[in-house]
């Protein structure tokens, strides 16, 4: 495991596995293996069987969480690789109050989209 790997599974506090997400959405695992393919979510081999695991708090109910998908699109625009938008979307930001998961969770995705496009001013 790499630092990097490391910092990011101290900030991830869950994660599912591709076949777990397949279920919960009705659909192939083919279907969600294309959507992180897609970079509609970011998954990260995990555990000791390095299998692709995506952070739980994309997920809920049946769909990805409302403004995740656009999020990713801007912070790889701005440049990130996944580790570092995993990164910036789990770390703490006072103002927001909380992670900027966690916002997009509470429905406060134009917040945390405003926050991503002021990365690349």
């Amino acid at each position: 495991m790499t630092e990097n790997d490391a910092k990011i599974e101290a900030l991830v506090p869950a994660w599912l596995y591709l076949p777990d997400i397949a279920e919960m959405f009705d659909v192939e695992v083919t279907k969600v293996r294309q959507l992180v393919k897609d970079g509609q979510l970011i998954a990260m081999r995990r555990g000791e069987n390095r299998s692709l695991q995506v952070p739980a708090a994309f997920i809920d109910g049946g769909q990805i969480v409302k403004g995740l998908t656009g999020l990713l699109t801007v912070l790889r625009d701005d440049g990130f690789s996944d580790e570092e938008m995993l990164e910036w979307l789990f770390t703490p930001d006072e103002s927001l109050p909380g992670t900027p998961a966690q916002a997009l969770s509470e429905n406060r995705g134009t917040e945390v989209k405003r926050r991503a496009q002021a990365l690349a001013l």
